[in-house]
């Protein structure tokens, strides 16, 4: 990418991130209701600090830092550059104010934009291309996170009444069988991946069919209508136990008044449209759905062999495959190695895209990775027989 190409990028990239919280108010930018939501300001200079420590610090031998404070503020997981607040402690940042991190990210834009109309540095083009992706995927975690923190709000407030975003459906239906055989998964070509796509490697998969279609509310509600939050022979040992401790009866976002199923969409509250692609449940929960339908979830690999025949971009969709490393993986030196390795623990890989994600930031070898609980994401369900 040319450093042309790369300034146009950037200037879209960050702009983008700021046409997602046009529609909040400033009350709406500091809430965090549990641990694994981060708000929105947060969100806002996090990505910011990315631009200004990788980037401004290392090739800008002129640049002041905005404010010395926010390497401590708005660090989220790098050992490497120094101690940080803890996460659950990002909805107490009420100072600085929403005002002063935009004038930070102005700061930081005006001084990368500099950096990209003078001479090439191509070690620095690399690591923009980085922080531009890491920008898109806390871009889709913004639109996840005030999504929760405006549905726990009582009153179930409206962030953009066009903004439905779970009322897509699916284009086709029936499956596509897959012959056994060596197939290689994995990253190849010239363009940008993250490190956990690669390297490249061989695979061998046996036959299979997966559905062209991802489950509906409707169908998802007749496994609730058979009581399949009450059988627990369906559900894995520690679904089980995070079914009953925590009185889960059905997906996140749903409430059942009198009588009818609602859910919380980004335009308010709104009943559940039946058709429509089912969203927001945990890995535990598509298991036992795929164990009441007698399928299963396709692994990562299955997934990906699959794809090009695939319709994708609605859900992320859990897959039966731990978040472990490919053959001759190897991390970066220095903080940018704690990108993505450190956490191939405990977590399964989602595959695709959802609503939610920003353009330009999905492709069939992207490994995207939650724990086995959580659902605030556009999560969805693709069975395998």
């Amino acid at each position: 990418m040319t450093t042309t190409n790369i300034r146009e990028a950037y200037i879209d990239v960050r702009k983008l991130s700021e046409t997602i919280c046009e529609p909040l108010e400033t009350e709406d930018y500091v809430p965090q209701p549990v641990p694994f939501v981060s708000p929105p300001k947060w969100h806002l200079a996090h990505s910011t600090w990315f631009f200004e420590t990788f980037i401004l610090k290392s090739f800008d031998p002129t640049y002041r830092v905005f404010d010395p404070a926010f390497n401590y503020l708005f660090n989220s997981y790098y050992n490497n550059i120094g101690e940080r607040t803890v996460r659950t402690n990002r909805g107490n940042v009420t100072r600085p104010t929403i005002k002063n991190v935009y004038a930070y990210r102005h700061y930081v834009d005006k001084h990368v934009l500099e950096l990209l109309s003078g001479p090439l540095i191509e070690k620095m083009l690399p690591l923009i291309q980085l922080g531009l992706q890491h920008e898109q995927q806390h871009q889709e975690l913004m639109i996840t996170d005030v999504k929760y923190i405006l549905g726990h709000n009582p009153i179930f407030p409206v962030y953009k009444p066009e903004h439905n975003l779970v009322n897509s459906q699916n284009p086709e239906y029936g499956f596509v069988s897959i012959t056994e055989g060596v197939y290689e998964i994995g990253y190849t070509g010239e363009d940008f991946c993250f490190d956990n796509e690669l390297g490249r490697h061989k695979t061998y998969i046996q036959n299979f069919e997966i559905s062209k279609s991802l489950v509906t509310n409707e169908e998802y509600l007749a496994f609730m209508d058979a009581g399949g939050y009450q059988d627990f022979n369906l559900w894995l040992d520690e679904g089980w136990s995070w079914v009953t401790q925590n009185g889960i009866n059905s997906p996140l976002y749903w409430h059942k008044m009198n009588g009818e199923w609602f859910y919380y969409t980004l335009a308010g509250l709104q009943q559940v449209n039946p058709k429509a692609i089912l969203s927001h449940v945990s890995f535990y929960e598509a298991s036992a759905f795929a164990q009441w339908k007698q399928m299963r979830l396709p692994t990562e690999f299955e997934w990906e062999v699959a794809s090009e025949q695939l319709s994708w971009g609605q859900r992320w969709e859990w897959t039966n495959s731990s978040y472990l490393p490919y053959p001759g993986f190897t991390k970066a030196a220095g903080a940018v190695g704690e990108y993505n390795g450190k956490f191939m623990i405990n977590q399964m890989v989602l595959r695709g895209a959802s609503v939610a994600t920003s353009p330009d930031h999905s492709r069939s070898t992207y490994r995207n990775f939650f724990h086995t609980n959580e659902r605030w994401q556009y999560t969805g369900i693709r069975l395998v027989k």
